[in-house]
């Protein structure tokens, strides 16, 4: 029987923290008409998060780049605006440069108390947000194969989102600090290989029987098979301050499994590294970000990020040719010239330093960038 190709279709939901205009620090408690406004205008595609100061948004499912494009501007839009009418305003950064975790309060939620009893201070510390892209592959043995290769793609993904520099007010000499905190949890980091979705089925039956998760939302990897649609989901990234530096990762993510797809209808496939190998990429992402390069398995040796990724635009002209969305994907060199949002915020707090700021002063003015780089272009 013919492999049916997948629709491809692709959402993105993005994490935001909300902070205080004059103070820069978080809101540990929003306005009620703040949420509410959000409630009524994002009807479907707005959702609280473990932080009151949190805020989740999701597109609808898009056909197209350009589509998942606007309709993420309209998400970004509207929540700056609602904000400023409060004197508070979005950023799309993975952690905040100076809050603390401890003065931050729980959204009142039945999943988020359980979360909060079963992980006690780990739970009490996830101050972070992160970017996941939801891509339809609707046959569950297609999805499980795709999701078993893919991991080797995700230390790209990671060093082209990075916003996560700082940590309580230190600059951690991490990219992505994110991690660090999210690895405390359970069930996170990347995934297990599975030999068929039904193999993937019978694990996760198992740990609800043993009472470990109440279902398949519970498991946090890299990247996973949706458990609410037919999606493979990838969670590995920093959310990005910049709307192109997302736009540009969803689009490569889709086009890599669309890559994996042609291979798999070739009877071809991409090779399974070893996981230990794939988390040395996943560490230097994390560390380096785009400024020290991986290893490339086959040569057997670190190779510059920006040569990494010429060899992969290329691998991939032939999907994002078919997506229509060669310059989205071709924008990961713009990132590479000027750097990430983590390279922007280290940047904004050394150069405020320099000019005789108190590291508190400069703290506030890396929000103050955050909040002008959420809202450009808007």
């Amino acid at each position: 029987m013919p492999l049916r190709e997948p629709s491809f279709s692709i959402g993105i939901e993005e994490e935001y923290l909300l902070v205080d205009r004059q103070s820069r620090d978080l809101v540990s408690e929003p306005p009620p008409a703040l949420i509410d406004a959000y409630e009524i205008r994002l009807s479907g595609h707005f959702s609280r998060e473990f932080l009151r100061t949190q805020i989740e948004v999701g597109t609808s499912v898009c056909g197209s780049i350009a589509e998942a494009r606007a309709d993420l501007m309209h998400l970004r839009r509207t929540v700056a605006e609602i904000a400023r009418e409060h004197g508070l305003a979005p950023i799309a950064a993975s952690t905040h440069p100076f809050a603390q975790w401890r003065k931050q309060k729980p959204t009142d939620k039945l999943r988020y108390r359980i979360l909060q009893e079963d992980m006690q201070v780990v739970a009490h510390r996830l101050l972070i947000c992160g970017m996941h892209v939801h891509v339809g592959i609707e046959e569950d043995n297609l999805r499980i194969d795709l999701f078993n290769q893919v991991p080797y793609f995700l230390p790209h993904l990671l060093a082209l989102s990075t916003s996560s520099p700082f940590w309580e007010g230190t600059e951690t000499g991490l990219r992505s600090y994110r991690l660090c905190v999210f690895d405390e949890l359970p069930r996170t980091g990347l995934p297990e290989n599975f030999a068929s979705y039904g193999e993937y089925r019978r694990a996760v039956e198992l740990m609800i029987a043993a009472g470990l998760v109440e279902d398949a939302t519970k498991i946090w990897w890299d990247v996973r098979p949706s458990a609410r649609f037919p999606t493979l989901e990838m969670r590995i990234t920093d959310v990005c301050t910049r709307i192109d530096d997302a736009i540009c990762c969803a689009a490569l993510f889709r086009c890599v499994c669309r890559m994996l797809y042609r291979l798999r209808r070739d009877n071809q496939r991409w090779r399974v590294y070893a996981r230990m190998l794939v988390e040395e990429n996943r560490w230097r992402a994390q560390r380096y970000g785009l400024d020290q390069g991986m290893v490339d398995f086959g040569r057997g040796e670190i190779v510059p990020f920006p040569d990494l990724m010429e060899e992969l635009l290329g691998i991939l002209r032939e999907d994002a040719e078919f997506f229509d969305c060669v310059n989205e994907i071709e924008h990961a060199r713009n990132i590479i010239s000027r750097g990430t949002s983590s390279h922007m915020q280290v940047e904004a707090y050394r150069a405020a330093l320099q000019s005789g700021a108190t590291p508190e002063e400069a703290l506030r003015r890396v929000v103050d960038a955050l909040i002008e780089a959420t809202e450009a272009g808007l």
